[in-house]
């Protein structure tokens, strides 16, 4: 392996010292600080109004004025496809490897509070949204540009979400996919970035549409598969599940790791992962909630909130319960994906191992393709000429993905790290001074749904703001 790409090259070292930075311990304060407040303004939502998250999973488009709309239900499965990955599979593993079985605590507490931010960017992207031929196109660089008027910060938040979706976080897919498959078959990782990169390009560059629709049932189907075999190992060691959350728990208060300085790993390591797994407050799942036709911006908000839940709460869970069912050395040197194997193959045998390599395979796979989307969809903002979309289809695609199949874990993961503090800044600034609009809409939704009325958002309500999707 060249060092550039190495565990100790430089770039490792410089993206590694990045995480190390009093900034991001400042960043990590401010997500936290926002969802609280986030939480407090909305009295609650993600737990008064869990009921009509599900209750609005069921309800269809809406309108029916011949354009080509999606359903809230569809945008709903498209955030989580894009969210359900390697952060399910790797991430928890890398997260209590390194913080210990407490960062587990700290992913749940992100994924609780987080999804009131989830709930304010998503509402905020439906309110904001605009059309696009037979469409809806939106997401945090329209809401910038409309609420905040600012286009300069509205085309950094564009770039900054094509380089960390686009390019790093398919870096990080890419190197996922490749160790699963190195340790269950011994693949070479390099072959496998190559046969992964020209995939990759012929599904993004409009080719093989066959392949993207066969994947489409093939993921739902191995999403279903992981939770059933998670289950089966749950309830196989049901009795020692009080004992696990007490590990977990006590872990993440331990006085063992606050004396001998471990809890701020633990800490740090649980939102990160947690905020890599569930994407609050990034700014990325709007992008996909503003192109749902719902008849209220809110009714998208409470659906992406749940996204959270069931990504953090129901499939980090599965793999954080595997792991410590197994009694694998979580601090044997293992991590990441490998981890995961070692767990599953533990319980199972080397079906186990295998299993998560294909799983990991289709689930990183399709998340590479859902990063492209975020990323190409923010270039579309930028620019129309084709040969920038081109050349980054080529990055994103192709590049990137070889990249990761070469570089170590830790230089991905920190990389993906620092991209990602430096876009939830962005977004997190944006959120903060639109919130309240995502607060009158609530109200408002709130009073309609009181007086018996599925409600309906009219232009006219927020007459002081620029949007022009709504009658």
């Amino acid at each position: 392996m060249p060092a550039f790409f190495s565990a100790d090259g430089w770039l490792a070292r410089a993206a590694a010292a990045s995480s190390d930075f009093l900034w991001t311990y400042i960043l990590i304060a401010v997500l936290v600080g926002c969802a609280l407040w986030f939480t407090l303004r909305t009295r609650g939502v993600q737990f008064r109004m869990i009921g009509e998250m599900f209750r609005l999973l069921g309800e269809s488009t809406g309108r029916h004025d011949g354009r080509k709309h999606i359903s809230s239900f569809q945008a709903f499965s498209v955030s989580v496809a894009t969210r359900v990955g390697t952060g399910n599979l790797a991430g928890v593993a890398t997260a209590i490897a390194i913080g210990g079985p407490g960062a587990v605590f700290w992913m749940w507490v992100i994924a609780l509070l987080g999804s009131a931010t989830a709930f304010v960017e998503s509402t905020l992207a439906q309110l904001f949204k605009q059309r696009e031929h037979n469409s809806f196109i939106g997401g945090p660089a329209y809401y910038i540009l409309k609420g905040l008027k600012k286009p300069w910060l509205a085309a950094l938040f564009a770039v900054l979400i094509s380089v960390t979706f686009g390019l790093s976080n398919n870096s990080i897919q890419s190197n996922t996919i490749c160790s699963a498959l190195s340790t269950v078959f011994g693949f070479d990782p390099i072959v496998v970035g190559i046969v992964l990169a020209v995939m990759t390009l012929l599904v993004i560059f409009g080719g093989i549409h066959r392949i993207s629709k066969v994947s489409c049932v093939l993921v739902p189907v191995m999403a279903l598969g992981y939770l059933a075999l998670a289950f089966f190992v749950i309830v196989r060691h049901i009795d020692l599940v009080p004992q696990v959350f007490r590990l977990i728990v006590g872990d993440a208060f331990g006085v063992r790791q606050i004396a001998g300085g471990g809890f701020g790993a633990t800490l740090l390591n649980g939102i990160k992962r947690g905020l890599f797994s569930n994407e609050a407050g990034e700014g990325s799942a709007p992008n996909v909630a503003a192109t749902a036709s719902t008849s209220h911006p809110v009714k998208q908000g409470l659906i992406q909130a749940l996204g959270v839940f069931t990504d953090t709460l129901v499939v980090c869970s599965c793999t954080a319960f595997i792991i410590l069912f197994s009694g694998v050395d979580t601090q044997g040197g293992l991590n990441g994906i490998a981890l995961t194997q070692a767990a599953l193959e533990a319980e199972i045998g080397r079906f186990g191992s295998i299993f998560v390599a294909v799983a990991i395979l289709l689930f990183a796979y399709s998340s590479m393709i859902g990063n492209y989307y975020y990323g190409a969809t923010n270039i579309r903002y930028l620019t129309d000429k084709k040969w920038v979309l081109t050349l980054f289809r080529l990055l994103s695609g192709g590049v990137m993905v070889v990249f990761g199949s070469v570089a170590s874990l830790g230089l991905v993961w920190d990389l993906g790290d620092f991209c990602m503090a430096l876009l939830t800044a962005c977004n997190l600034y944006a959120i903060a001074r639109l919130g309240k609009y995502a607060f009158r809409l609530l109200d408002d939704y709130r009073s309609q749904r009181k007086a018996g009325q599925d409600p309906v958002f009219r232009r006219n309500t927020m007459p002081d703001l620029d949007i022009d999707c709504w009658e």
